[in-house]
């Protein structure tokens, strides 16, 4: 229920093209109802005077049903217009709205999700959303004051007649559909997980094919799509079972209805309550009742599996961004001068220290590579700089305010750093580049292409810059992709730059050439280059060797390689890469 009303409050922004929508659906439906009713009557009314050989005014009545039809008629092209207007505005600000809460948790809190499961919560969970307004709110509204309408009218003539109706209506609009939705629960919140889990191993299986067939995983990975499809026919094989159900159910009360309609009114009629000519009348009234009732039974249906979508929705929005932007705010960063003291960072209180008592000073001009194994802490230090997480202890102060103080987004403003797994959009080279600076004209592209090192084989490609990458830039070679992401990183007017991994996948001398040129580029810049590898690290201001989060030796290579130490060590035994 609390669902229920989350996701109603959520239609505030589009209420009134709702509310319009509900209303046309009810006039329509009472149309409808005025139509079959005016029509039975108006036939045996002609039909009577006929035979009596008297007249009638046929005006009327004949003028009344060309309304109802033309209402009718046309009112269902309205409230289809302005109903899926209210759909469409409704959906529209649900993903704006998830949107603005899911930003603040990327990535930190999203990383317990798999992509898959993230675009299925996007795209399919956020379009089922619209059977709330459609297929659940509309018909109960109409089908509440549709009854009363219907019941009302047919009360004027007898009470029993409208209690007849009454009862009829309540068992197809509300015992049916309830025994639906009671039956139709588990399966419709099974059929959306099942949907989720098939749509994360198709996406998996597309984006990850090649590591697929590699390890020889291709066959696994087809056969637990096909189970999740055959679970997923299953699972809607039983909506489809359980919704002829109720619609025989329903069909049932409404052949009930029209048997007790017929019944009372022929009583009517012998008692002299009524006229011959209202038989028809109440029959056709009654039978027409029931649209109002008719969607009740989808409804409710449907009620089951659109919230479950809105609880996988709802889990996401609650959860917890792992940071917050101050209250109030310090001005945007007025030099890249980068002061850490005592660091301290872990990602739960259960868990060890990823990063302990680190310190480090990274000014404009100065270079600085930390070097370690997997999991020294290497790559939680640049989620920290970029205030992706908040740091337990110590101090990480940018232009000499502390990193809390400022904005997420200011801080990123002054930082541009290329991640460990950069990610390519599915679109061309260029545009790739100009995510950095939209601005960035041919001779920017090109420069920032040379010092990362691929502008040749950026010439190379079919169509040069606007070649288009492919899914995640799987047309390119891994070392390609790289360097494309420290290109576009280039070409962004950034005081600090911090580089995780940046040739990982090239070879020694293309390694020590692209260092080369974006220390050359960046001799301006504070530049904190994060890797494993310990090619091309000699003209380094300072190299600091991180194990366990912790600094076990500092210095430059002359210097580190004259002391005989740990870094040392991992030259004699590993040569140019640590692994």
């Amino acid at each position: 229920m609390k669902d229920l009303v989350r996701l109603v409050r959520l239609f505030r922004g589009a209420w009134r093209w709702m509310a319009l929508g509900a209303l046309v659906a009810l006039v329509v439906v009472l149309a409808n109802m005025a139509l079959l009713g005016t029509a039975g009557w108006f036939i045996t009314a002609m039909a009577a005077a006929g035979a009596a050989g008297t007249t009638m005014n046929y005006f009327t009545p004949a003028a009344s049903i060309r309304a109802f039809a033309i209402l009718r008629t046309g009112g269902r092209y309205v409230e289809r217009l302005v109903t899926h207007e209210a759909t469409l505005r409704f959906l529209s600000r649900l993903r704006v709205w998830f949107y603005e809460h899911l930003e603040p948790l990327a990535p930190g809190a999203l990383e317990a999700y798999r992509s898959g499961d993230l675009l299925s919560r996007i795209r399919a969970d956020i379009d089922a959303l619209d059977n709330l307004y459609l297929r659940t709110l509309i018909p109960l509204f109409v089908a509440v004051f549709g009854t009363v309408a219907a019941v009302s009218f047919l009360a004027r003539f007898s009470p029993w007649l409208a209690a007849a109706d009454l009862l009829c209506l309540l068992l197809a609009g509300l015992v049916v559909p309830l025994l639906v939705q009671r039956l139709g629960a588990g399966p419709g919140a099974r059929t959306v997980e099942t949907s989720s889990q098939l749509r994360v191993a198709v996406i998996d299986g597309v984006q990850g094919l090649a590591e697929l067939a590699v390890f020889g995983a291709a066959r696994q990975q087809r056969e637990r799509v096909e189970r999740l499809s055959r679970d997923l026919v299953r699972e809607q094989d039983r909506m489809s079972r359980i919704s002829g159900l109720g619609s025989s159910a329903w069909n049932a009360a409404q052949m009930l209805a029209i048997w007790l309609a017929a019944i009372v009114g022929i009583r009517l009629v012998r008692a002299g309550s009524a006229s011959g000519v209202d038989l028809p009348l109440f029959v056709l009234l009654v039978m027409a009742s029931f649209e109002a009732v008719s969607g009740l039974p989808q409804a409710w249906q449907y009620l089951g599996q659109t919230l479950a979508s809105a609880r996988r929705i709802f889990e996401i929005v609650d959860a917890e961004a792992p940071v917050r932007d101050p209250d109030r705010p310090l001005p945007p960063p007025r030099s890249g001068d980068l002061r850490i003291r005592g660091l301290c960072f872990r990602y739960d209180a259960g868990s060890p220290w990823v990063i302990d008592g680190l310190d480090l000073d990274l000014g404009p001009g100065r270079h600085i590579a930390i070097v370690g194994p997997s999991g020294s802490g290497k790559s939680s230090l640049l989620g920290l700089l970029l205030r992706f997480r908040e740091y337990q202890g110590g101090s990480i102060r940018l232009g000499g305010e502390e990193l809390s103080g400022y904005r997420a987004a200011d801080v990123r403003a002054c930082i541009a750093a290329v991640a460990q797994h950069p990610h390519l959009f599915n679109t061309t080279v260029r545009e790739n580049l100009l995510l950095a600076d939209p601005r960035a004209d041919e001779p920017h592209l090109r420069e920032a292409a040379a010092i990362a090192q691929i502008a040749a084989e950026i010439d190379a490609l079919p169509q040069g810059y606007d070649t288009w990458v492919g899914e995640a830039g799987h047309r390119l070679s891994g070392g390609q992709a790289r360097r494309l992401a420290v290109a576009r990183t280039l070409l962004r007017d950034a005081p600090v730059l911090v580089l995780d991994e940046p040739t990982e996948g090239l070879d020694t001398a293309l390694e020590r050439s692209l260092l080369a040129a974006v220390r050359e580029h960046a001799a301006e810049r504070a530049l904190l280059l994060i890797t494993h590898r310990l090619a091309g690290l000699e003209q380094m201001d300072e190299i600091v060797v991180l194990e366990g989060g912790r600094v076990v030796e500092r210095g430059t290579h002359a210097g580190l390689m004259a002391r005989g130490g740990r870094y040392r060590e991992m030259h004699a035994v590993l040569g140019t890469a640590v692994e």
